[in-house]
């Protein structure tokens, strides 16, 4: 496909809408997803695949297991890493308001076999996403109730039924998901702004209780106590914020259902991750201020919903637990409709094998129907490898980071070269639907690139190096201490196959208009 656009969109100072489809097809593509997405959906988007309740919930007894209390400085290290590369992510969504948003990017910035490979490894990291998202329940559900452990006693996730009980739990979460993917997509933006809602004011009240039940001061933070040396247990515990702080660019993913989204999309990107990151690091620090003690190990298994149970009593804690299983359900909602999108986006191009059924669109909904159920399947057969074993979810849960870390950084890589080079040619000005300049970085552009591509680069790396005690804590498990770098080998391996396939049968990639 070759198409060509210009930066510039015909003004809708009203912000009606009717202008957008004009605007998508100057980039060779038809509007067949429904635009109905105002600017408080496109938060949701961002904000629901962040979900800090899940994600903080998720893995705060595991940040802390290695960094002790001193993890929570490794949240603003991620935090202000991570807005550095949503501001590079903020430039393409306001030049480039497009579905499957890092593939059409990294395309666009670089070589198609390049931003093929950057979709590729994006999608199958978002699938990983909504396996390990939907795993988290089992954090929580056991804790409200124990009718929820269905297999065996142990609801600890590093227990073997505790693994098992996950992977059920996560099935059922994955099936009803699926199922309100499949609905019209004003549907499934009701349920992600309802949910979200719920979230803010659920995550904004038990910050305001832990606070409340502060039993020692911020000072405790300065004590790692964790496994390893200060500096390794550091790299290890910044696990927690990098796992957390992912997917704020769900609301460019959605750019086609959102009205006015080259001056949607970019703002509600950084206001997403922005607030999440707020919220998140004043969870953590509540959960350290309150806990009951920093030394019983129970914080350091049980994580925070041993600290809402336990200060805030059972009543209290269970019904702020119940609101953290709607962030849950709400996030792998999110997570499952994002990673639809970027299967949509690739199979439209005629680039996946299936193409031709994973490119189309109900016209009943609105919906891309088969990457949703793809996502959905490939998601629960994941979350099928607890029953092997519970180290499994820190595999899957480590691995989704990574693969998307390095996807984000096959995005700012070409940028940052393009920058160099002085092609960067969507540095541009322009202006979005109201009529207003796109947004930019301006002189910032280049400073913020470089330190986006570096940061990157280093957290990709941590988070796919192959400890031995982080991955496969029980021993006798080399295919779990080396998961990630398997699971990325196989992943690009799968593609490199395809590609090869696919140019012997004399297909060649589009070249997407830059």
């Amino acid at each position: 496909m070759t198409a060509t656009a210009s930066t510039d969109v015909q003004p809708d100072p009203a912000g009606t809408g009717r202008l957008d489809s004009v605007g998508l097809a100057g980039f060779g593509y038809r509007q067949e997803l429904r635009r109905s997405m105002g600017r408080y959906a496109s938060f949701a988007a961002g904000f629901s695949f962040i979900s800090v309740l899940t994600t903080v919930f998720q893995f705060f007894a595991f940040g802390f297991s290695f960094g002790g209390a001193a993890f929570f400085w490794t949240w603003p290290v991620v935090l202000v890493g991570q807005l550095l590369v949503a501001a590079c992510f903020g430039e393409l969504a306001a030049r480039y308001p497009l579905s499957g948003a890092v593939y059409q990017w990294s395309t666009r910035l670089s070589t198609p076999v390049f931003g093929w490979f950057a979709g590729w490894i994006m999608v199958i990291g978002q699938v990983v996403v909504v396996a390990a998202a939907a795993l988290a329940l089992q954090v929580v559900l056991p804790a409200i109730w124990s009718g929820f452990q269905l297999v065996g006693g142990d609801p600890s996730p590093a227990s073997a039924s505790g693994a098992a009980n996950a992977a059920l739990l996560a099935v059922v979460l994955l099936v009803l998901t699926t199922a309100v993917n499949l609905l019209d997509n004003r549907v499934m933006s009701a349920v992600n702004r309802v949910g979200v809602t719920a979230e803010i004011i659920g995550a904004v009240l038990i910050v305001v209780l832990l606070f409340t039940h502060a039993d020692r001061g911020p000072g405790v933070t300065l004590h790692t106590g964790g496994q390893g040396g200060a500096i390794g247990a550091l790299l290890v515990g910044s696990f927690t914020a990098a796992y957390v702080l992912i997917g704020f660019d769900s609301a460019g993913e959605l750019s086609e259902e959102t009205r006015a989204p080259r001056r949607t999309a970019p703002r509600t990107i950084l206001l997403a991750l922005a607030s999440a990151g707020v919220l998140g690091g004043l969870l953590l620090l509540g959960g350290l201020l309150a806990a009951p003690s920093l030394t019983d190990g129970r914080l350091g298994t049980e994580g925070l919903s041993y600290v809402l149970t336990s200060t805030l009593g059972d009543g209290v804690g269970r019904a702020l637990l119940a609101d953290v299983v709607v962030a849950i359900a709400v996030a792998t909602l999110a997570i499952q409709t994002s990673g639809s999108r970027m299967l949509f986006s690739m199979a439209r191009d005629g680039v996946l094998p299936a193409s031709g059924p994973l490119s189309k669109v109900s016209p009943r909904t609105g919906m891309p129907t088969g990457p949703a159920l793809v996502v959905g399947a490939a998601a629960a057969a994941l979350c099928l490898l607890n029953l092997a074993s519970p180290d499994a979810f820190l595999a899957i849960g480590t691995t989704c980071i990574a693969m998307l870390y390095l996807a984000y950084v096959m995005v700012t890589g070409p940028m940052l070269l393009r920058r160099l080079r002085g092609t960067y040619t969507p540095a541009a000005p322009g202006l979005d639907e109201t009529g207003k300049p796109l947004f930019s970085l301006g002189r910032w552009g280049l400073p913020v690139n470089i330190l986006a591509v570096l940061y990157g680069a280093v957290m990709t790396l941590n988070l796919a190096w192959p400890r031995g005690p982080v991955y496969d804590p029980a021993g006798g498990h080399w295919y779990f201490q080396w998961f990630t770098v398997l699971f990325l080998a196989v992943t690009v391996g799968a593609g490199t196959l395809w590609l090869t396939v696919r140019a012997r049968r004399g297909a060649t990639l589009p070249t997407l208009t830059r």
